[in-house]
């Protein structure tokens, strides 16, 4: 008879997580020839660097118990109603949005949308997020989304300094009523470039010598000033204006572009995405046609598929990280597209009309409220408003008092002010509570009364006159049942992970679990403002440290920097942290990063944002880093180097063996150890980066620790260091967190970057427990090999580590079948489609190739399948080798097929069948994919650049 132990174990949650089950695993584990996961492990890992203790992260939660535990911190969290804004609003999420796209896996589960054909789905969700930006901004293109506000500044002022015909000098202007959270990134990242910051009045910024200025419009204190004179001065000095804004502003002002704006950017979050106590948050970033090249982020362009169909794709890669490495315009790899989406959904199901009476009636109840206030001898400090007001306040400290009874937070970090920013869940109600809160309970106003007697107060000249979002796509959807049958007409569109397996190398495509995500909904984490009083955030900080002192378990570091909100934020951070320990001990002169060529191209070009100069380091034949060429290079460098960058396992897919060796190395000249943590998955509970040797490291949560991908963001990016380098890891000007670190520069908007994404990765630690982590590695490894093996009979598998096993992904070398046959590694992604799945990481770390990468999430049957799908298309290709199809006309050189090709009546004249196009294996036929166009010409989108929405005729066309 069973134990209650052993009848508890059926319902953990790592038999849930992990695909394999234990027979599954026998018989994968007899396939590769290991005798266990240990045995395997040992096969792989290095001696020396394996972990001597087990994890003590504790014993694995079942998911009700850890979300009982989760509750318990969420109910320490105090909500109240929040006037503080400073870039967070509060906002009503539609319903039909949060159930149908954040809490959807059709949407947050898809990758990044490098293979176009099966994103077009998120491709015109974000298309309609660019000319939502274009039509509120006034500018000629628009970006994909960017991390945050205060982030998008800091890419602003880097654009200005790329592009302003000013070019000698190194001086950007910020005006003194910028958020001061954007202030600190912008002065982070100048100082990392070599840039000078000046700050002061706006109407001064003209009088420097200057190549750029950034203003905020309307600005931190609430007023909507007039820039036109000020703009024309500023291009006088052949510098560029940026402007920071505010989207829900925007649809009553006038576009910035039309008074001189070169850059306008800001937060989309009132647009429909909760305030999360810091983020995710999408960017909305814009600029002038001039400057497309040097734009930063991604961009999503219009061009057509080999039927001459409009179709989606990222346009202009060739100026982002993973092309140009360290001269890229910025390291970003990480947008924030599911928070896009959400926004541009928003927007569509409000529609024009509804975005202007959610505006306006914004607008009117803080002219109310203000007209009150005035009535009763109260100063406004801001003669000009849109939703915020400054007051000063005789009896600030009773009007305080007055509101913490009522429960409502205020904007208090300036010394003498008060600031109150109305939103869209504003009520007459809370005007009237705010009467009295400010005034007294016997002030006597009536809103009604009060509102009879305001007029508008912001002048003509500064409202919109021009048209917006005339678009039909955003006149169309406003019913819920229209709008719902659009939301999903999109995601039937994409290929994510509720569909099939997604094996891309290096991104670690896992298991999002239900579980995991249901917290991200708790009003308790998702309306929280992040500068609120800490200990109304009392569960928060709660979460923040049981999740980082897990972290810290896992990667064997001493102190955790949970703010940056990307892997690439968390790259430049930890060069941050370096650089300035260097400065600290009298080392500053230090500038040399050597990076191995296979890494991540997020490598070089955060070296740039810390100008840092890079020097490659070779590989060997095997994919290893070429030790005699680190060691001639650390030697010649010795003097100047700063520190390495390396991914481990290697981005190679192995083991190094070195590794030790390498660490030890670069300690001896003087210089840091920034591991890379892309490849983390292969690390929980065998072996750690602490351990190995490393000073840093980022950890991507959106891959080993199941944040997921969301079509290509949110991600998470926090740093691991040891204790020398703790002293310098991020700090924040508004929220004092504590430590030594406190005042150091800002790397992101808010204080624990997105926040309200933390509850998965904890949930996932938990969940697991010291067991669960662990097995969770060796399944990775397990699934790796077995894959490798299989494919490896049918395919040349470019490298192998030690004892001829991978680590957590394998690379397959296209370029012998390419050279003998002519079908390309693009061939075979395209095809893969056909099957049913998302092709591997193609061309990346080297050119010809497939990366896979399984996770430990796939089950033997889903692994089978792609094997099966990868066999079947390697015989497709003989064929073509054989001569039995043209080279020019195959199954291969054609795919993806759609609907549209099959129902051709040419198709009779292809030399294989409709059934070998579309149903190529029998199971397809319970479980087709159809993508919905054919292949994507890139080129003629690159050189016919056009990034706004399609109008509706062309489709029919």
């Amino acid at each position: 008879m069973k134990t209650l132990q052993a009848l508890q174990n059926h319902h953990e949650f790592i038999q849930r997580h992990i695909g394999p089950d234990s027979d599954q695993q026998h018989a994968m584990l007899a396939a590769i020839g290991a005798e266990s996961l240990e045995d395997l492990t040992q096969q792989i890992v290095p001696d020396g660097i394996r972990l001597p203790q087990v994890l003590t992260i504790g014993a694995p939660q079942s998911e009700v118990d850890a979300l009982a535990q989760l509750r318990a911190m969420a109910d320490k969290n105090e909500v109240r109603k929040s006037y503080i804004g400073m870039g967070y609003y509060g906002t009503h999420v539609p319903h039909v949005i949060q159930r149908n796209v954040l809490e959807n896996p059709g949407w947050y589960t898809a990758y990044t949308p490098y293979q176009p054909e099966i994103a077009q789905g998120r491709l015109e969700a974000i298309l309609n997020f660019q000319q939502l930006t274009m039509d509120l901004t006034g500018l000629d293109l628009a970006s994909a989304s960017l991390l945050d506000e205060a982030t998008a500044a800091a890419e602003a002022m880097a654009l200005a300094k790329r592009t302003a015909k000013n070019k000698k000098s190194d001086l950007f202007f910020v005006a003194d009523d910028v958020f001061p959270q954007t202030l600190d990134v912008v002065k982070t990242r100048a100082e990392q470039l070599g840039l000078e910051v000046v700050v002061g009045k706006a109407k001064d910024a003209a009088e420097h010598d200057i190549f750029g200025a950034l203003l905020q419009y309307p600005n931190q204190f609430g007023a909507v000033e007039d820039y036109q004179k000020l703009a024309n001065a500023i291009h006088e000095k052949k510098a560029l204006l940026c402007v920071a804004s505010d989207l829900l502003a925007l649809v009553t002002l006038k576009a910035p572009a039309q008074w001189g704006a070169d850059v306008v950017f800001g937060s989309a979050q009132r647009f429909g995405v909760p305030m999360g106590y810091g983020g995710p948050h999408a960017a909305f970033f814009a600029t002038r046609d001039a400057y497309k090249r040097s734009m930063p982020g991604r961009i999503i362009g219009v061009s057509k598929d080999t039927r001459g169909k409009p179709a989606l794709r990222m346009a202009m890669q060739t100026r982002e990280q993973h092309i140009r490495r360290e001269k890229a315009n910025s390291n970003i790899c990480t947008a924030q597209v599911l928070l896009a989406n959400m926004a541009s959904f928003y927007a569509v199901y409000h529609g024009p009309k509804g975005l202007a009476r959610i505006a306006q009636r914004t607008h009117r109840l803080t002219s109310v409220l203000a007209a009150g206030l005035m009535q009763r001898g109260c100063k406004v400090v801001n003669g000009s408003w849109f939703d915020t007001l400054t007051l000063a306040l005789p009896d600030r400290a009773a009007v305080l008092a007055r509101a913490d009874l009522a429960k409502i937070n205020l904007r208090i970090d300036h010394a003498e002010w008060v600031g109150i920013s109305l939103d869209e869940t504003t009520t007459a109600a809370d005007v009237a509570q705010l009467w009295d809160v400010v005034l007294g309970e016997a002030h006597g106003l009536s809103v009604e009364a009060v509102d009879e007697m305001v007029e508008s107060i912001l002048d003509e000249r500064l409202l919109r006159d021009t048209p917006l979002l005339e678009h039909q796509v955003f006149n169309a959807y406003h019913s819920e049942t229209e709008m719902l049958r659009y939301i999903r007409r999109l995601e039937g569109k994409d290929l994510a992970l509720n569909h099939s397996m997604i094996s891309l190398g290096s991104c670690t495509m896992k298991l999002n679990a239900t579980a995991e995500m249901i917290p991200i909904s708790w009003p308790e984490f998702a309306h929280m403002h992040p500068f609120c009083p800490q200990e109304q955030a009392v569960g928060y900080r709660e979460l923040v440290d049981s999740l980082s002192a897990h972290l810290l378990e896992i990667t064997g570091y001493d102190a955790l920097c949970m703010q940056p909100n990307s892997g690439a934020q968390g790259e430049y951070a930890g060069l941050v942290a370096i650089k300035k320990y260097q400065q600290s001990i009298g080392q500053g002169h230090r500038d040399i990063c050597l990076i191995p060529s296979s890494a991540h191209g997020t490598n070089p070009a955060s070296a740039m944002l810390t100008s840092l100069k890079v020097v490659v380091v070779a590989s060997s034949k095997d994919g290893t880093v070429d030790m005699d060429d680190l060691r001639a290079k650390a030697e010649e460098h010795s003097e100047r180097l700063s520190c390495i960058m390396i991914t481990y396992p290697s981005t190679h897919g192995v083991y190094e063996q070195q590794i030790g060796e390498i660490c030890s190395l670069i300690h001896q000249h003087g210089g840091q150890v920034y591991m890379d943590g892309a490849n983390m998955n292969a690390q929980v509970g065998v072996t750690s980066p602490g351990l190995i040797g490393s000073d840093v490291s980022h950890l991507n949560l959106h891959k080993t620790f199941a944040i997921p991908h969301g079509g290509g963001g949110p991600g998470m990016g926090p740093i691991g260091v040891k204790a020398h380098l703790a002293p310098f890891i991020a700090g924040h000007s508004v929220v004092k967190i504590g430590g030594e670190h406190q005042d150091n520069g800002a790397v992101a908007a808010a204080q624990f970057g997105s926040a309200s994404i933390l509850p998965i990765s904890w949930m996932y630690t938990v969940m697991l427990g010291s067991r669960g982590l662990t097995e969770s590695t060796q399944v990775a490894m397990l699934n790796a090999n077995y894959l490798m093996k299989a494919l490896g009979q049918h395919y040349p598998i470019l490298y192998t580590g030690r004892n001829e096993r991978v680590a957590h992904e394998c690379i397959i070398d296209m370029r012998p079948l390419k050279e003998a046959t002519g079908v390309t590694e693009m061939d075979v992604a395209k095809r893969l489609m056909d099957y049913g799945f998302h092709a591997p990481t193609m061309s990346f770390p080297v050119a010809g190739t497939l990366m896979v990468e399984p996770t430990e999430s796939e089950s033997k049957a889903e692994l089978d399948r792609f094997i099966h799908a990868m066999v079947n298309i390697r015989e497709e290709i003989a064929m073509v080798g054989r001569g039995e199809w043209p080279a020019d006309n195959n199954p291969l050189c054609n795919a993806p097929h759609t609907l549209d090709d099959i129902m051709d009546p040419a198709f009779e004249a292809r030399p294989y069948s409709r059934e070998q196009a579309v149903f190529p294996v029998a199971e397809l036929r319970d479980n087709k994919f159809w993508p919905t166009v054919n292949r994507i010409d890139d080129v003629f989108g690159d050189r016919n650049l056009f990034c706004a929405c399609v109008p509706m005729d062309a489709y029919a066309e």
